[in-house]
């Protein structure tokens, strides 16, 4: 039978890229925080707020940054000594 210290168990990735895709992943919900808000409770009355720069153009970019970010983190292979 084989020792189980033989062959320890690794981790899929290292510890740099678990710590980059963190911060991918906040900026993705910050991406979406921003994104919300500018409903109004009276149907009736319609709100600018939903086309305000914010969430047309910010937030849509914040989130695609995110993901680069992320895909970055999954592909980034650290150097090993």
């Amino acid at each position: 039978m084989k020792n189980k210290n033989e062959n320890p168990q690794e981790f899929l990735f290292e510890k740099v890229n678990y710590k980059i895709l963190l911060i991918g992943i906040a900026v993705i919900a910050l991406g979406f925080i921003l994104m919300s808000g500018g409903g109004s409770d009276d149907p009736t009355i319609f709100n600018e707020d939903i086309f305000s720069f914010r969430r047309i153009r910010l937030a849509p970019t914040t989130v695609l940054i995110g993901f680069g970010i992320t895909i970055y983190a999954i592909l980034k292979n650290p150097k090993k000594a």
